[in-house]
């Protein structure tokens, strides 16, 4: 692991990254690569990791929002209630994934 500083959008920020490989839509990777070509993001690695962050943050925000949520209607649902709001919103049942040997 390597130790980096970004800059995104006057921000800096120091991470330890690791490179690893995705796969993008092209139209996607030549929008970034657009961008990155017009000077608005460094470079496409820049792009992703924003895009990284800004994602987690959302997940956390909503997390924390279902959580308040739920604690004034009653607290966590029932697992009818989770099977039926799954049902609603089209969402396939989550296969248990076996956990990578620690490193």
């Amino acid at each position: 692991m390597r130790r980096t500083t970004v800059r995104f959008a006057g921000m800096v920020i120091g991470m330890a990254t690791r490179k690893v490989t995705i796969t993008l839509d092209e139209e996607d990777l030549d929008a970034i690569r657009a961008l990155a070509t017009k000077g608005k993001t460094p470079n496409v690695s820049a792009f992703i990791q924003h895009a990284v962050r800004v994602s987690l943050s959302d997940a956390a925000e909503w997390k924390a929002m279902l959580a308040e949520a739920l604690e004034e209607t009653g607290g966590p649902l029932t697992d009818e209630e989770k099977k039926w709001a799954d049902e609603m919103i089209g969402a396939k049942p989550q296969r248990r994934r076996k956990k990578a040997p620690a490193a």
